[in-house]
């Protein structure tokens, strides 16, 4: 029985069809090994723009009340707070993408007051009233060639 194994395990590896079935395993192991990765890749960055939205998030609402500083100084201290918080968990952004989020935070936030979602407005003698709402980014922007 074992002399039968090593002379199969001989012939495939003389013969070359141990290499000929490696590579043809092969062809189909990668592109699945390649997609495990890319789909890894892509989870990892998911969850560090979670992380930055958190942090950017945080560094706002903790500075929203304080009087002291202008709304500039605010700003840029909750960038820096962003890029410290994340270099010191081993992850390092640009100063372009903190300002973004902590943008994005501010916009966000309930506490700044920048999330108003609607207001009403009278309008001439009659009384008409209006409800106007802020843009939410789905109306179609204006074509140039169109406006004549």
């Amino acid at each position: 029985m074992i002399k039968t194994v090593n002379d199969l395990v001989e012939w495939l590896i003389q013969s070359g069809a141990l290499t000929a079935l490696f590579v043809f395993a092969w062809k189909f192991v990668k592109p699945w090994l390649d997609a495990k990765a890319s789909h890894a890749s892509a989870e990892q960055s998911n969850a560090v723009w979670t992380l930055i939205d958190q942090v950017a998030s945080t560094a706002v609402n903790s500075l929203v009340s304080n009087n002291k500083l202008t709304g500039e100084q605010k700003f840029n201290q909750a960038v820096q707070a962003v890029i410290n918080t994340l270099n010191r968990q081993g992850y390092a952004i640009t100063e372009d993408t903190a300002k973004l989020a902590v943008q994005s935070a501010y916009e966000q936030s309930t506490l700044t007051g920048s999330n108003q979602t609607t207001s009403t407005v009278t309008v001439g003698p009659a009384g008409v009233t209006t409800t106007i709402k802020p843009a939410d980014g789905t109306a179609t922007a204006i074509d140039p060639k169109e406006a004549k």
